[in-house]
């Protein structure tokens, strides 16, 4: 993995799969992929910003975010964190989204695998834009132990237990053990002592007992329902989610702002990014988030109240 002609220091190798992720997205998501770079280069930095090969390295990483913030400098997704964070997310969950129904259908299979790994990938970069929601951590350690449970099973030549079923006693750092030396999941190619898919120092060792995603919760509110673009899946048996349209809230028609409402700037923040997920999960034609989201917005402005 390089940033330009830079190759990856053995001490960063940890933010090689985000950078994979950034080279796999670069042409139909370049914001996701933009904000890729931008978590590796900020996580690099941390990690060791003072020998001479990593100096070089994440150099030619921001010569990189910086060429692509002037070619894509009139999107907003790059100019607003709020709207880049609501980009991100929604792309993130929905690929989440996907390997879930997936696993749920019994439908076990390399992309569906990947899919999860990738879904954790990018809820690590929404660290960028400051501390991940308690959802969202769930998502994570939920899709990184699904993706390496799933992997361990069919190598094995056992059959997975869908859903949030048999987490029960497993732990990440059974699963890295396993994997270790392994790109399979990620790229997609034979293993090879010079990379691993799950990073012994990125992977918590906590076990998952007492996590449960219920049916009907495993998905946020703003998570568009629909299978990836180009995921190279080619099973018949895959059908994207049906678009179940939610009822207007009849109470939003009367209602009237309140004489004594005040909204704080937390407020106006909050229905902001309400109406940037509904924007966001319009570009991948999901009405049903586009509405709830802009319902809890116009809530919000009108009555105080979420």
């Amino acid at each position: 993995m390089a940033a330009g002609a830079a190759p990856l220091p053995p001490q960063l190798k940890s933010i090689q799969h985000h950078l994979r992720t950034a080279q796999e997205l670069d042409k139909r998501e370049p914001v996701v992929a933009y904000y890729c770079r931008l978590y590796a280069m900020q996580t690099g930095m941390k990690i060791d910003s003072k020998t001479p090969e990593c100096r070089k390295f994440l150099s030619k990483l921001m010569d990189q975010l910086e060429a692509m913030k002037k070619q894509f400098g009139d999107n907003e997704a790059i100019t607003q964190e709020i709207v880049g964070s609501a980009h991100v997310e929604n792309y993130a969950l929905k690929m989440f989204l996907y390997a879930d129904n997936e696993d749920r259908a019994g439908q076990f299979h390399k992309n569906m695998i990947k899919s999860f790994y990738t879904a954790s990938l990018l809820i690590d970069v929404l660290t960028v834009f400051g501390e991940l929601s308690e959802e969202n951590a769930q998502h994570r350690k939920y899709a990184r132990w699904k993706a390496a449970y799933i992997h361990n099973c069919l190598k094995n030549g056992e059959t997975p237990q869908p859903g949030p079923i048999g987490m029960e006693g497993e732990s990440f750092a059974d699963a890295e053990r396993e994997e270790a030396g392994s790109s399979s999941v990620h790229s997609g190619t034979a293993p090879s002592s010079s990379s691993s898919t799950y990073e012994a120092n990125n992977i918590p060792t906590s076990n998952y007992t007492g996590i449960h995603i219920p049916p009907g919760a495993h998905a946020p509110a703003n998570t568009p329902a629909e299978v990836p673009h180009n995921t190279g899946v080619t099973s018949n048996t895959i059908q994207p989610a049906p678009q179940n349209i939610p009822l207007v809230d009849p109470s939003l028609y009367s209602a009237q702002s309140a004489g004594e409402v005040r909204l704080t700037p937390e407020d106006f923040a909050r229905a902001q990014k309400y109406c940037k997920y509904a924007g966001s999960a319009l570009q991948y034609e999901d009405v049903s988030t586009a509405v709830q989201n802009l319902q809890k917005a116009l809530k919000l402005l009108i009555t105080g109240r979420e």
